[in-house]
Order: C-alpha cells, then sequence, then structure tokens
C-alpha cells in the first residue's frame, strides 16, 4: 500500500507534467508568433522574446527541483520553490492586459491550461502544507 507522501508525490508529477507541456505549447507560440498578441507599450517585442527564453527554463528548472526537493521529503524548500514556479502559468494571464490575443483557438486554450496547471500548483502546495505529515516535516526544516 502506498504511503501519503508516494501518493502526494505522483499527484506533483502529474501536475508538473501538464503545466510542463501546457507552458511549452503556449511559450513557444509566443516566441514564434509574437507579432499576434497585443504588443505592450512598456516593452518590446525582442524584450518579450528574450525573456521567454531565459523565463520559461528557469522557471522549469524551479520546478524541478521543488520536485526533487518534495521527493526528499524537504517540503518547505519544495512548497517555496513550487510556488515560484506557479508563476509560470500565472503570468501567461497578463496578455489580457493589452487585449485579446488574435491567434488560433488552441494557442488561445493554452492561455488558460496554463492558468489552470498555475491553480494546480498553487492548489498543491496549500493541500500538502495543510497535510499533518509534511507540516510536521517543513516546521523541522526551520
Amino acid at each position: 500500500m502506498e504511503d501519503g507522501h508516494g501518493r502526494r508525490l505522483r499527484i506533483l508529477q502529474g501536475i508538473i507534467a501538464f503545466t510542463t507541456v501546457s507552458t511549452v505549447l503556449h511559450y513557444t507560440h509566443n516566441f514564434v508568433e509574437i507579432d499576434q498578441y497585443p504588443k505592450s507599450d512598456l516593452v518590446s517585442n525582442g524584450v518579450v522574446q528574450v525573456a521567454i527564453l531565459v523565463s520559461w527554463p528557469l522557471f522549469t528548472a524551479i520546478g524541478l527541483y521543488g520536485y526533487r526537493q518534495y521527493a526528499r521529503g524537504r517540503y518547505r524548500n519544495a512548497h517555496t520553490a513550487l510556488l515560484t514556479y506557479s508563476f509560470v502559468g500565472w503570468i501567461t494571464l497578463g496578455h489580457f492586459t493589452s487585449g485579446s490575443p488574435d491567434i488560433p483557438a488552441f494557442f488561445y486554450a493554452t492561455i488558460f491550461t496554463d492558468a489552470i496547471a498555475a491553480a494546480a500548483v498553487t492548489a498543491f502546495v496549500v493541500w500538502s502544507s495543510r497535510s499533518p505529515a509534511t507540516a510536521t516535516a517543513a516546521n523541522a526544516d526551520v
């Protein structure tokens, strides 16, 4: 029979896999077809593309680090990393601050799947931190 940690770890694997697939599709489309997205008055498209090249791998690495920390039972570090990782999905909602992107429906949908992924990562951290075993272990990390 699987323990609570193993069950939570499997759930986290699924969430990270979903987040990675959703965000790689969205960020790649955003990079390649940047002219289809509303232009920012604050930064050029070139700056946005550089930000994509830096931020997606960085956020994903932070998410994988969070997963490894969680697998090792280092819950405080894991929760911090995972909450940071969730921003990879939350920030895609920023597309709507300058209007609605004129992009194919599939890629439009990835804006929402990114937000759903971010919500799932955030909800996982809340759920996990409220679990008696992880809460006790996280407090021991201090």
